[in-house]
């Protein structure tokens, strides 16, 4: 581990570990004696109004009407046919990512909602859906609350115009305090502003200025991110160190949410107590079904997906070739996990949690204790004082989960890091 900030642990392994499946399964076959009760439903719109400059994700800036039209029509197919192979299934949370959800037009939107319907009743269970402060227009946001949204998730990353654009996300504060306006009055059980530290030109002044900013509206969950620098993305073109002040921009930012009430779920995630909404995914434990060409899908021992890219040039191929497509019955790129990944899976994802690892549930799981199946991998993290280990429990300090992107990426298997360091990126 060479700094705190080595990568963000969403998912274990990441994309870019994935390679093509040969031969292809079936969807029949992947799904195959799967536990498929409350499943995570999970469906990814991949167009932005603008490419924020610190954006890695599998996204276009901009599409022609009949683009958005002919994805929707694809993902329609798609989900007819993982339907066909799921059979009987039950899901007990659903989410819209990307990419930009509110990208849609309001009527898109319902398109989308009568897709996801056809897996699970939205009114019935927790739904999450990303939004932009240009796009969380009232006809959208109306959409949505009537279609059973339970939380929605916007991006400010800053209430400072200047830093704003620093980022490479030109907005102005009025457009963000007016679609939060829009979403408080349309009314959502669930508010989550997403910030960033660690921007070019910001201090400790405008970062607690931001802070404040977002508390006057009061958000059930605040989620603050590092800046990361990547290749292939505005930011990451421009060749600046950014990593100087970032670790004590975000214990002034933890601190002073904790101060103001609220609970530290990750080193991400804050909330007030008592407003989870439930979803949350949980990839240790739960299977995931994705409809999109940017989803993925887990079950209990494969992770699958279509082509990653980051790239413009190379995003905008692989939506051409799906929206395109007549046939998505088989998994085409992904990651087998045998019982050691598991295992690996499980630990990571429950020790990045404040909550930590429950070792009971672990052996449960899996007939034996996480201690002892992680001990060289966890003695280096006990040594720094990031670990403290209880009977019940593997659970990070205040100071580890400050270091959770270093701890998740050095917990990665060598067949991962192997996988992930050959990745050509595209």
């Amino acid at each position: 581990m060479t700094g705190p900030y080595q990568g963000y642990v969403y998912a274990y392994p990441h994309k870019t570990a994935y390679r093509p499946l040969t031969p292809e399964p079936t969807l029949e076959q992947v799904w195959e004696g799967e536990d498929k009760n409350a499943l995570f439903l999970y469906l990814h719109v991949p167009f932005c109004e603008m490419r924020c400059g610190f954006c890695n994700l599998f996204t276009r800036t901009g599409a022609p009407e009949e683009l958005t039209s002919a994805y929707l029509d694809a993902l329609e197919r798609q989900a007819a046919r993982v339907r066909d192979a799921l059979g009987e299934a039950t899901f007990s949370t659903a989410a819209f990512g990307g990419g930009t959800p509110t990208y849609f037009t309001a009527p898109e939107l319902e398109r989308l909602c009568d897709i996801a319907d056809g897996f699970a009743d939205l009114a019935a269970v927790p739904l999450g859906v990303e939004t932009s402060p240009a796009t969380a227009t009232t006809d959208r946001l109306t959409v949505l609350a009537e279609r059973g949204t339970t939380r929605i998730s916007i991006g400010v990353q800053s209430f400072i115009d200047a830093e704003a654009r620093a980022a490479v996300r030109p907005q102005k504060r009025a457009e963000v305090e007016a679609a939060l306006d829009r979403i408080r009055a349309v009314g959502f059980p669930t508010l989550n502003i997403d910030l960033i530290y660690g921007i070019d030109g910001q201090t400790p002044v405008t970062w607690l200025h931001s802070l404040d900013a977002a508390l006057a509206w009061r958000p059930e969950e605040i989620y603050l991110y590092p800046l990361y620098v990547r290749p292939l993305t505005g930011l990451g073109k421009l060749g600046r160190d950014w990593d100087d002040q970032r670790l004590s921009l975000y214990r002034l930012g933890r601190d002073h949410l904790l101060a103001q009430g609220y609970e530290q779920v990750s080193m991400r995630m804050f909330r007030l107590p008592g407003t989870g909404t439930g979803t949350e995914y949980c990839c240790q434990t739960d299977g995931m079904v994705g409809l999109g060409c940017g989803a993925r899908s887990y079950t209990g021992d494969l992770h699958y997906s279509f082509e990653y890219a980051v790239g413009a040039s190379q995003v905008r191929a692989i939506i051409d070739d799906y929206v395109q497509a007549r046939e998505f019955g088989t998994a085409r790129v992904g990651f087998r996990l045998d019982e050691s990944e598991r295992r690996r899976r499980h630990l990571i994802q429950s020790l990045l949690q404040n909550e930590g690892l429950d070792r009971a549930a672990y052996k449960a799981r899996f007939g034996s204790d996480a201690a002892a199946d992680f001990a060289s991998d966890l003695s280096a993290f006990a040594d720094r004082g990031w670990l403290n280990e209880t009977a019940s429990a593997l659970r990070l300090t205040p100071e580890g989960l400050a270091h959770s992107d270093a701890i998740g990426p050095a917990l990665f298997s060598p067949d991962v890091q192997n996988l992930m360091n050959a990745y050509e990126a595209r």
